[in-house]
């Protein structure tokens, strides 16, 4: 975030994740810009995954469900303080430090990105104060497999978590 002008700036990288250019948010959605950013499965200590429901606000697929906190890496931000600000901002955990499990890149209609994925272990108490998160609950593999066959879930993170095999939830 830039303080001056209260404007989000991010960073446009190539497929090699070298920045080659620098835009606002508004920007990089517009033109659908490869950007950065990050993915956290938040799982409870038996294994089960926090699953959400994103704002009905939010400037890119409101109001559908995700398997995992994250977002925009800022310009000039690291991955790693990337998914600590935003585990703290989405969820209101900071005392736990996200662990990297992979990364990739994506894309569809929405969005073209390179990823890094982290896992914490966090039982709560979750803190939902920057408005991202309307509803939140604890999943099982079943349930996951419920929510994944029957609701709109966020393309990007079952592609990145699930597809690429970076978390197992528990039966």
């Amino acid at each position: 975030m830039n303080p001056n002008t209260n404007i989000e700036l991010v960073d446009v990288v190539d497929e090699d994740d070298h920045v080659i250019g620098v835009v606002t948010r508004a920007e990089m959605r517009a033109q659908r810009l490869r950007h950065r950013a990050v993915f956290i499965a938040v799982q409870h200590s038996d294994g089960r995954l926090l699953v959400h429901q994103r704002s009905f606000s939010k400037d890119v697929c409101p109001g559908l469900w995700d398997i995992a906190v994250g977002g925009v890496v800022a310009s000039g931000e690291t991955y790693d303080a990337a998914a600590v600000r935003e585990l703290a901002e989405e969820v209101g955990v900071t005392n736990v430090a996200p662990v990297r499990i992979g990364e990739g890149s994506f894309s569809d209609e929405f969005f073209v990105l390179n990823a890094r994925c982290y896992r914490v272990v966090c039982d709560g108490p979750f803190v939902f104060a920057d408005g991202e998160v309307v509803s939140a609950r604890w999943v099982n593999r079943a349930d996951l497999d419920d929510l994944l066959a029957t609701t709109s879930v966020m393309t990007d993170s079952v592609a990145l978590l699930l597809a690429q095999g970076l978390i197992a939830v528990a039966q």
